[in-house]
């Protein structure tokens, strides 16, 4: 059921994101386009459908992609540095073009060869006229539909493709509509400042965004240079600026001065304000703040173990203690004759962290995990190496595993047939599982699963 609402939140946001991206000024101009081919073309509620779900399609067609490459590449390209960082320099020169300093376009002969195939008319030709759309758009679209990649990296297998479907509805349903009635398109905002406004908005929201994938290399390489205090004063400033903007008090060179306050600017200048307001004490006060859990930095503050080496121990919220390695927590198991927990996790894994500061920060949880358990906290994307001596080829796909993170990805796949996080075993001091494993889950039901794991 849990899983079923975090994709159920992604899709949302996905939905979001479309009924955003139709505002943009890369959309407008091929509103009129879409009407003036429609007015030629008979039957014309089939084919304004049938234009509607290509549109979907050709959207779907880019998280198919992503999805072919299964979830090791997923993996990859969620937790590794280059990766991590080319996401980091696409995201910031999309949000410096979006604040008006350059455009980005595809070569307009790539553009102008889809466009021409898009007149060769009937169902082919209406299906070339949903590629034109998708492609003229990319200047706007693909900072958001990579952000909704990076999104679906972090879940199941299958997230990209009901992600860019949930993307592309909203263009499907929006382009159908005005090809099956053209006069509606006279009922749409006419373009213009605003337009502009919108831009730089969402150009100030690629530069937060962009910090999440420096967060991701910070934490898988152990660098501890953008801890969550730090991210959050970079966000509190990116947001405090999107406020002052909205509200007037800050102006782009291609920006007119405010003169007239709409109920819509107060609305939006008062959410941002309000946003960067519930941030600050994420700072000052060092509070959860749940609403962002899975996007900021863990909070780590765990609590040493009596006789055991803090190099053994990982970092974990809650003041609870954890073991970074599988067989130094199974010794201490052993030793104080208490079942081990395997909390397979991932710093670049955003329902583990919901999992932490929702689930595990309730009493009753936190009072099982600390007293009735030794937890394991293995990062299936930690970086860190492994000594040479300690390298070896796994069972599973005859590859050399040499880091942390190997290592834990193939223990949870050996084991226990799986490679999704998060995901929760309890074993015996002699490795022995003792209850059926569960995934992302309530706090009712991970109750239920620690208290059968300590009864048995």
């Amino acid at each position: 059921m849990q899983e079923q609402q975090s994709l159920l939140g992604f899709l949302s946001v996905a939905f979001l994101a479309g009924i955003a991206n139709l505002f943009m000024p890369c959309i407008y101009p091929i509103m009129p386009m879409t009407v003036s081919f429609f007015t030629k073309q008979t039957d014309g509620s089939r084919k304004a459908m049938f234009y509607g779900f290509s549109i979907m399609f050709v959207f779907a067609l880019i998280g198919f992609v992503t999805m072919a490459f299964g979830a090791p590449f997923l993996n990859f390209i969620s937790t590794h540095w280059l990766p991590n960082l080319l996401f980091f320099v696409i995201f910031i020169i999309f949000g410096v073009s979006l604040l008006g300093a350059f455009e980005i376009v595809l070569p307009h002969q790539f553009v102008n060869r889809i466009d021409g195939m898009s007149e060769s008319g009937g169902w082919l030709g209406i299906f070339f006229m949903a590629l034109t759309l998708v492609v003229v758009s990319f200047s706007c679209t693909a900072p958001f539909v990579g952000s909704l990649l990076i999104l679906a990296a972090q879940g199941e297998v299958w997230r990209p493709l009901w992600g860019m479907l949930a993307f592309g509805l909203p263009f499907g349903l929006v382009f159908t509509l005005l090809a099956m009635f053209p006069q509606w398109l006279k009922s749409l905002p006419k373009s213009g400042g605003w337009m502009n406004e919108m831009k730089a908005v969402m150009g100030f929201a690629e530069f937060a965004l962009a910090l999440k994938f420096l967060s991701n290399i910070d934490q898988a390489y152990h660098f501890n240079l953008l801890h969550r205090n730090i991210f959050l004063i970079f966000w509190i400033i990116i947001f405090g600026l999107i406020a002052l903007y909205i509200s007037g008090f800050i102006r782009l060179p291609k920006d007119t001065k405010v003169k007239t306050y709409h109920w819509t600017r107060i609305t939006f200048s008062v959410l941002f304000f309000a946003f960067t307001a519930y941030l600050l004490p994420g700072v000052i006060q060092g509070k959860s703040l749940e609403l962002l859990s899975g996007i900021l930095p863990p909070q780590d503050n765990n609590t040493a173990i009596v006789g055991v080496p803090t190099e053994k121990l990982r970092p974990m919220p809650h003041g609870l203690s954890g073991f970074s390695d599988y067989d130094d927590a199974l010794a201490y198991a052993k030793q104080v004759n208490k079942p081990l927990l395997l909390d397979f996790t991932g710093y670049a894994c955003a329902n583990c962290r919901k999992m932490e500061e929702n689930v595990w920060v309730k009493p009753e949880v936190l009072a099982r995990l600390k007293q009735d358990f030794v937890i394991a906290s293995l990062y299936v994307d930690d970086k860190k190496e492994l000594p040479i001596n300690k390298h070896y080829k796994s069972n599973y796909d005859d590859e050399l595993k040499t880091t942390i993170g190997d290592k834990n990805m193939d223990l949870e796949i050996t084991r226990f047939n799986n490679n999704a996080q998060p995901y929760y075993a309890v074993v015996d001091a002699n490795g022995k599982t003792i209850v059926n494993p569960i995934g992302f889950s309530n706090v009712e039901d991970f109750v239920k699963f620690l208290d059968e794991g300590k009864k048995k």
